[in-house]
């Protein structure tokens, strides 16, 4: 009998953002991120939770091998994101306003090309305690 079952692997990493338009006025900006626009910056620390949902494979008694995700997640997120500045630092955001939105897609889409396509993924990042993104839906 095969059982279809959801694996986890929680890392967390920390990150300086600013969120802002470039076509909005300095007002606009404000008004719209607040705090969040700061021209200098601020930081979180993220937390990342991955989740994997399959079949166990009856050989090996593994969705998917956690020693392998966990050294995806290091090596494809971790190294990219931790201790940045998400807006100087990594090129997908270069364009791409750094959002807990938008970063949960852009993980989302480096590990969606590493992972096992008949795994189904899904991305969770808190940017605080209280406030939290899920990907796809």
């Amino acid at each position: 009998m095969n059982h279809k079952v959801t694996v986890f692997r929680k890392e967390h990493f920390n990150a300086a953002h600013r969120l802002h338009h470039r076509e909005w006025s300095d007002r606009k900006n404000a008004d719209v991120f607040g705090k969040c626009n700061n021209p200098n910056f601020h930081g979180h620390n993220y937390e990342l939770i991955v989740q994997v949902t399959g079949y166990i494979n009856p050989e090996t008694g593994y969705v998917i091998d956690m020693k392998i995700l966990s050294d995806l997640v290091k090596e494809h997120i971790l190294k990219r994101f931790d201790h940045k500045n998400l807006n100087l630092d990594v090129p997908e955001f270069l364009n791409l306003n750094p959002t807990a939105e938008n970063i949960t897609v852009v993980i989302y889409n480096i590990l969606r090309n590493l992972i096992d396509p008949e795994l189904a993924l899904k991305i969770r990042l808190y940017e605080t305690e209280r406030n939290f993104v899920e990907y796809p839906v």
